[in-house]
Order: C-alpha cells, then sequence, then structure tokens
C-alpha cells in the first residue's frame, strides 16, 4: 500500500476530559478576556389555531410570546444549572426575537447572547431559544399537543481564540 507521506491524524481530545478519561471543567483561567457572542436560532412548527393565538395575543395563558422572551433570558443566565461542564457566565446583553412564519405555520426563534470573559456563550444561545420553544409549548399546549420544537442551531459565534464562525446555510 502506497502511502502519502503525511501523518496519520491523531484522534483529538476533547478539553472536557483529564487523561483519566474524566470528565472535568476546562480550565480558563489563562485565557485572555475577549468579547464573545453567539447567535442561535430555532423554530416550533405549531397549527394554525395555535398560531394564530400566539400572534393575536388570544391565547389564555396569555402573552405567549413575552412570557418565551422572559423564559429564555432566565434560561440563559442559568445554563450552567443545564449543561454539567459549563461555566457560569455574567451576560453583558442578551436578545430574543420571534418571527411568525404565516406559510408553517411557525414561529421563528433568535437569541444574541455577548459577554466579555474567558469562554463563549454558544450555549447559552442555544439553551435560550431551547427555553422560548419550550415555554412557546407550554402556553400552547391547550389547543395543539402536535407542535415540534426543532432546527435548533448555532448560526454565528465570534470572539476568543477559534474567532469567527458562520453557519453556511443562514
Amino acid at each position: 500500500m502506497k502511502r502519502s507521506g503525511r501523518r496519520a491524524a491523531r484522534p483529538r481530545r476533547s478539553s472536557h476530559f483529564d487523561e483519566k478519561g474524566a470528565a472535568r471543567m476546562v480550565d480558563v483561567g489563562a485565557k485572555p478576556v475577549t468579547v464573545r457572542e453567539a447567535v442561535a436560532r430555532g423554530r416550533v412548527s405549531l397549527s394554525r389555531e395555535a398560531f394564530d393565538a400566539v400572534v393575536e395575543g388570544t391565547a389564555k395563558k396569555g402573552d405567549v410570546l413575552g412570557v418565551a422572551r422572559i423564559a429564555a433570558i432566565q434560561a440563559a443566565k442559568r445554563t450552567s444549572d443545564w449543561i454539567p461542564l459549563c461555566h457560569p457566565l455574567t451576560l453583558d446583553a442578551l436578545e430574543v426575537a420571534f418571527t411568525p412564519e404565516p406559510k408553517g405555520p411557525a414561529i421563528a426563534i433568535e437569541a444574541r447572547v455577548r459577554t466579555s470573559g474567558r469562554t463563549g456563550v454558544e450555549m447559552e444561545a442555544l439553551v435560550a431559544v431551547s427555553a422560548a420553544g419550550l415555554a412557546i409549548y407550554d402556553m400552547c399546549k391547550s389547543i395543539d399537543r402536535e407542535m415540534v420544537i426543532g432546527d435548533v442551531r448555532l448560526v454565528r459565534k465570534s470572539g476568543g481564540k477559534s474567532g469567527l464562525y458562520e453557519r453556511p446555510e443562514d
């Protein structure tokens, strides 16, 4: 068999495991403080009746998107309580936007999170979107139990050693 002259790539060791394979929290103490931002998106597909109740503000439980926004903010601030190896972070800013998609029908969710710190805020953005979707489900489940929360993904992150990442299809 002919060899290409390149070394075989070594499997990359995850920074969340020590040399014995035990889970650990990454030491970020030596990393420089930089401005870091992450944007995540997702969507909730729902019935026409539930969609109309959200958009028209007629859901029995009240302001669906207002509650979902607060859920997103609260969850993002407590991400380290949800995700075991995440560092607790102080967030500088968190914006949550909802876009009704009548053709779906669906509600698109976007969370933009920013901090000045030693580690990124990707997980906080993803948790914010997830919590917003769950809150929409909770507020509308009496109308539609077949809602689907999906397409939760990181679409952009900046700052830190790895720099800028942008998801190609977004």
